[in-house]
């Protein structure tokens, strides 16, 4: 079955150019101009990935990417104007998956939608392979988390940021190996893609226990791991 992917943009122009190059390349294509269009289709057509630009009319980008992220786990691609690094920041922090930076290539966008659904696409096939550190445990083929038995809901980027360190445990992973590790490309460009995913991990287990969430360490000046519980 093809990914539906909704492009939600005030721009007919931008619209125009990405809806036909994502269907050019075999995606079914939903367009959105504003933010209460988009929310609507979302909700009705539930797809596989939302290109989402933050400067909408009505219910702006932000606005609709925390609704989306309190709804369900639909990865989010931002595309945000160059000088918006607040907005892209915030994005980050409420569950956007990636970012591209306008005016952008759409080759480029076109590489980070595919790697975004190969992403989610993995997160959903069965490995059969469970993962544990201590009372944490990670079960590739049921797409689990669990501390101390109970659950825990990730998204498909914390799911696979976390699978990322747990097959390395004690390691230390720079940003740029877990970009290449969990986004799937070599991107030399901002590793706060990284550091707020990692927030989002540390939080959400944290939730949990607070003990589950002094497991992710940071090691200043170079990336992040997981150590044993003290």
């Amino acid at each position: 079955m093809r990914a539906t992917i909704l492009v939600v943009d005030d721009e007919p122009a931008i619209r125009d150019v990405l809806v036909y190059n994502l269907t050019k390349a075999r995606f079914r294509a939903l367009a959105a101009a504003d933010g209460d269009q988009a929310l609507e289709l979302a909700r009705r057509e539930r797809p596989d990935l939302v290109i989402l630009d933050l400067m909408l009319p009505g219910i702006d980008g932000l606005e609709v990417c925390r609704a989306l992220r309190q709804e369900g786990d639909i990865p989010i691609i931002m595309l945000t104007a160059l000088d918006a690094e607040v907005d892209r920041v915030v994005g980050l922090e409420l569950g956007a998956d990636d970012y591209v930076v306008k005016p952008f290539s759409v080759r480029e966008l076109m590489a980070r939608v595919k790697s975004v659904l190969r992403r989610a696409q993995k997160a959903a096939e069965p490995e059969g392979l469970v993962l544990r550190l201590g009372d944490l445990s990670l079960d590739s083929g049921r797409h689990e988390v669990a501390w101390r038995g109970a659950p825990i809901a990730l998204s498909a980027l914390e799911f696979a940021l976390l699978h990322a360190l747990l097959r390395h445990p004690g390691q230390v992973l720079s940003r740029e190996q877990l970009l290449d590790q969990v986004w799937g490309y070599d991107f030399a460009g901002d590793l706060r893609l990284v550091d707020t995913a990692v927030k989002r991990l540390r939080a959400k287990l944290r939730a949990a226990d607070p003990a589950a969430g002094r497991l992710l360490l940071t090691v200043r000046g170079f990336g992040y791991k997981l150590a044993e519980e003290e």
